[in-house]
């Protein structure tokens, strides 16, 4: 079940190669404890039918949502017809306090596709700093939609956005004795949600292949009796176990360069030990060997390290070592467990899980173990997942059930690394374990 990607480029407009005003919109720091976001004017675009006023919706969407601008409301525009003017009026922007605008246009191909174009213009310095023409089908609108927006957050921030992705997660329905766990995809903004699995099988920790053209996902399932790790194709719908191991395999998570799953192998003493295995040779090798619970492992984007938790040292905490499994360090020292280490594709930080004082809580550290902070906390939030910049994470909550054990649903968030930019993500039903996929394009 492959999503169309027939999306081509047609030309880049190159934003004005003089010198940049004083006035000029200044690069984001987004490491800042707290961003002031930008003023934003999104006008709906030029041309007929729905598509034109949706893309830009949908731009000013994503935008918003990034905590990074601030999109002007439309009743506030003095020029309403801004999308069919080049250059527009700036002075009509700078007096309702819009630094940025971004003006489009949709038009009909002969072949029924869409052609669609955009302008993004600082207006205190009066240029054009960015714009692009595309063509797509007319079912791929929201996903021109996310392009823009990402080459708007990546002119304004110097990096790569996020929002031409989509979420793996489990879908939960039922009963607590009775829970119905099943496997879907969905945009990144919660739409165009689809379930990939049928529920009759247990479902849990879906990971997507960094090879975003392999729509691959590896996941858990207690298909026909026994725990194992499973690979999902995407395209085809097709389930296979990976391996013929003895014993219970979980928490997958492929290598960066795709061709390997790392996880963790439940043996009859009770331990959990570590394990790769390739997928080209088929062969696995024993990365720990101790008769501690050694699980969750995630290799460091170069492929060089792996972080993973253990309960080696008397209580869960997090452990880093060498891909082949030599030179193990702990890395966590607060107070608390730890557990679900994720490393940031930019490598410069590890997500986790942190339980103290009957909360949960999920935070970021240093990969030697320095700067850790907290982001979030709740009765229960769990299994963080990057997005593919590294700016933003994405994990579940459950609320707290009520006296008579009611009440308790698990819904999907996001918070960036400010901590302050905390959102909802809406699913048709309850919803956990997330894992972002790499950009599609």
């Amino acid at each position: 079940m492959r999503f169309p990607l027939s999306l081509s480029l047609l030309a880049l407009f190159l934003w004005s190669a003089g010198a940049p005003s004083a006035h000029a919109i200044e690069q984001f720091v987004l490491d800042r404890g707290v961003v002031q976001p930008l003023p934003i004017a999104i006008v709906d675009f030029a041309g007929t039918g729905h598509a034109a006023r949706d893309i830009a919706q949908v731009i000013s969407d994503d935008l918003e949502r990034s905590g990074i601008f601030k999109p002007i409301d439309h009743r506030a525009f003095i020029d309403k017809e801004a999308a069919t003017r080049t250059p527009p009026r700036f002075g009509d922007w700078r007096l309702i306090n819009a630094q940025a605008l971004v003006t489009g246009k949709v038009e009909t191909e002969a072949d029924g596709r869409l052609a669609v174009e955009f302008r993004l213009w600082d207006v205190l310095a009066e240029q054009q700093i960015a714009g692009l023409r595309y063509k797509a089908s007319p079912t791929n609108s929201r996903r021109i939609a996310h392009i823009v927006a990402d080459a708007i957050y990546k002119r304004v921030t110097g990096e790569e956005g996020y929002f031409d992705t989509r979420i793996v997660y489990v879908a939960e329905k039922g009963p607590p004795n009775a829970r119905k766990k099943r496997l879907a995809i969905m945009d990144q903004d919660g739409y165009n949600n689809k379930f990939l699995t049928d529920g009759q099988s247990l479902v849990l920790t879906p990971r997507f292949s960094p090879n975003s053209a392999s729509q691959e996902i590896a996941y858990l399932s207690y298909a026909h009796g026994t725990p194992r790790v499973y690979l999902f194709n995407i395209d085809t719908g097709q389930q296979a176990v990976l391996g013929d191991f003895q014993g219970m395999t979980f928490a997958p998570r492929f290598a960066p360069d795709g061709n390997k799953v790392i996880m963790s192998l439940a043996d009859e003493d009770g331990a959990s030990r570590i394990y790769t295995f390739d997928l080209r040779t088929r062969k696995e090798v024993r990365l720990t060997d101790t008769p501690a619970i050694d699980t969750s492992p995630c290799y460091s984007p170069d492929g060089q390290h792996i972080v993973f938790n253990s309960d080696r040292g008397g209580t869960q905490q997090l452990y880093t070592m060498n891909a082949d499994g030599s030179d193990v360090k702990r890395i966590s020292f607060g107070s608390g467990r730890y557990g679900t280490p994720v490393w940031s594709p930019r490598g410069d930080l590890i997500a986790f899980t942190k339980i103290e004082g009957g909360q949960f809580f999920i935070g970021v550290m240093r990969p030697d173990g320095s700067g850790e902070r907290i982001l979030t906390q709740a009765f229960l939030v769990e299994a963080p997942t990057w997005s593919p910049n590294g700016r933003v994470l994405m994990y579940f909550r459950q609320d707290a059930p009520d006296a008579r054990g009611k009440g308790s649903t698990s819904r999907l968030y996001s918070i960036d690394l400010t901590g302050f930019n905390e959102r909802g993500i809406v699913t048709p039903e309850d919803a956990s374990d997330p894992a972002w996929s790499p950009l599609i394009r």
